[in-house]
């Protein structure tokens, strides 16, 4: 139920709120997807401001521009990065359902 509300709160906020930036919404705009526009990655931000730490969006920006990080942190076996890996996958679930 607590997911619900959050959700539905992060879809008002992306609709009707101004474009967020931020290190990931930047590098969402200059990873050089077709798909990124302001809209998307605006609200792709505001899912990583609500769900992840500065230290994990600072690292989930770098996978915009080299995705080959993304597989090394996924593959990588400590627990440190297993942690993080778990985190970026709720805000990569969520940045999908919400912004999708």
């Amino acid at each position: 139920m607590r997911s619900m509300v959050i959700l539905a709160a992060m879809t008002a906020l992306v609709a009707c709120g101004p474009r967020l930036t931020g290190e990931v919404s930047e590098a969402c705009m200059a990873g050089g997807r077709s798909a990124a526009n302001p809209a998307l990655c605006s609200c792709v931000q505001q899912v990583a401001n609500q769900t992840l730490s500065g230290s994990d969006r600072r690292r989930a920006a770098t996978f915009f521009e080299d995705p080959h990080l993304a597989q090394e942190a996924r593959t990588a076996d400590t627990p440190a990065m297993e942690a993080f890996w778990t985190r970026y996958r709720a805000f990569a679930d969520t940045a999908e359902r919400v912004c999708g």
